[in-house]
């Protein structure tokens, strides 16, 4: 069966149609609000914000991405689901560290339900706390307030502060919520949905970038970003599909007189565990040094001023004008998404505790002793493979950049146009829409091959 008669079977089924109908309306339901504007947002100082040029344009195509295009507009959900991936990636790095939240852990659905309404509640303040920051980012990006009168300083306005602060956190809860809904009532993962429906939103708008005036470059863009996005999905397909199968067997277990286990199976390995997390983490710290050094550029001294403008060259907007600073960005960024790619695997794999849990269920490597062996047997060959997976990623995060710099030597001044047409998909969301896209294939075949349809996914 094709994917095409697969999805056409799936419509067919009235409860996998119901599904399918209410994940389309609620990513409706979620585009709408997003465009409804936040009271008092400066239009002109947001345009200056997501300009390629700005210092923090980086910074806020990330929080774009995330917020699933709602930044572009600084809609009420213009935080998107940012803070709550924040506190799952925060409860992640804190669970083993304190018993309470490794028990939970270990307590089977219960626990798992206990630790989603911690991850929930801890969301709240630091959507407060992200609300306050990227407004006074934007604001420290263009020397200019995103929303006159914000602040609790002198001669701000209180009343309309604490408003946003509360809209924008009302807005992040509802994406939450339209999420959870999504997931439980629909089909996929609802968090990786809303960011993915709003990579697609976008995609329309942001072709008119591949155009210019002359004849030639339009060619060369088109012909550049079809190649690029071509090559760059087939080689994301390749290695986020690809695993290292551990074999593993289990004891045969007398009860009674009747025997049970003595099976064999695998134990799958994901070349890139992580997916896109080490992307984002990386372009946020990376954009960091710009942001603040944008609140001392203009200092009274000229040594801070001119390093902090030094510093934002090279960090903001992608390395600036300066081929050096191109080099040395780049170079940055793609050590960082390869340094978080192992540390974020890392967390992963502790938390899933996979030699404790092979042990307890009578599970065993061949060759390889229970307990402490077979945890060092798995890290070593998780360390081997996420080798591939981290440069895989630092490839696709500099991608663009590589083009950047190869086409403003070849014809100097035609970098920065040519890496904008390369950006209407960035790397980061090509990984998101794949793994969705994948994702919710897997889970309508499972639906379909419940009812004892043939499965699509070759």
């Amino acid at each position: 069966m094709s994917v095409i008669e697969g999805l056409r079977e799936s419509f067919r089924l009235p409860d996998l149609r119901r599904r399918i109908l209410i994940t389309i309306a609620l990513l409706i339901i979620y585009r709408f609000a997003a465009n409804v504007p936040v009271p008092g947002v400066d239009r002109e100082v947001l345009r200056q914000v997501l300009s390629p040029q700005s210092n923090i344009g980086a910074f806020a195509q990330v929080l774009d991405l995330l917020s699933g295009g709602a930044v572009s507009n600084f809609s009420v959900l213009a935080m998107g689901v940012y803070p709550y991936i924040t506190a799952s990636i925060i409860l992640q790095i804190l669970t083993p560290i304190i018993p309470a939240l490794e028990e939970l852990q270990k307590e089977g659905k219960a626990g798992r339900d206990k630790l989603n309404r911690i991850t929930y509640y801890a969301s709240i303040p630091l959507a407060m706390f992200q609300a306050v920051g990227q407004i006074n980012i934007f604001g420290a990006g263009t020397a200019q307030q995103i929303i006159p009168g914000f602040g609790f300083g002198a001669g701000s306005n209180i009343l309309l502060t604490l408003s946003v602060i509360s809209i924008m956190t009302a807005g992040t809860m509802f994406a939450i919520w339209i999420g959870e809904l999504i997931s439980e009532d629909g089909i996929g993962n609802g968090i990786s949905l809303i960011i993915f429906a709003g990579i697609v939103a976008r995609v329309p708008f942001s072709l008119p970038q591949l155009f210019s005036a002359q004849v030639g470059a339009t060619v060369r863009n088109v012909l550049l970003f079809v190649v690029m996005t071509v090559l760059t999905l087939i080689v994301i397909v390749i290695v986020q599909e690809g695993q290292r199968r551990i074999p593993v067997k289990y004891g045969k277990r007398v009860r009674g007189t009747k025997m049970y286990g003595g099976g064999s199976t695998y134990l799958p390995l994901r070349v890139n565990t992580a997916g896109m997390i080490p992307l984002i983490f990386a372009q946020s710290i990376l954009t960091f040094p710009a942001v603040i050094a944008a609140f001392f550029q203009r200092s009274g001294s000229t040594w801070v001023a001119n390093a902090a403008t030094t510093i934002s060259n090279v960090f903001g907007s992608q390395g600036g004008a300066l081929l050096g600073g191109q080099i040395l960005y780049w170079t940055f960024y793609f050590l960082m998404v390869v340094g978080f790619t192992y540390l974020y695997t890392d967390i992963m794999i502790k938390n899933q505790n996979l030699a404790e849990n092979l042990q307890r269920n009578g599970g065993f490597i061949p060759g390889i002793r229970p307990g402490r062996r077979t945890e060092e047997f798995i890290n070593r060959v998780v360390t081997r493979i996420t080798l591939v997976g981290a440069l895989f990623l630092g490839f696709v995060a500099v991608l663009p950049g590589i083009v950047q710099i190869v086409m403003n030597l070849i014809q100097p001044g035609s970098g920065l146009e040519v890496r904008n047409a390369l950006y209407i998909i960035s790397g980061g969301g090509l990984i998101i829409v794949v793994g969705v896209v994948l994702d919710t294939l897997r889970q309508l075949e499972a639906q379909l091959v419940m009812r004892h349809r043939e499965t699509f996914i070759r």
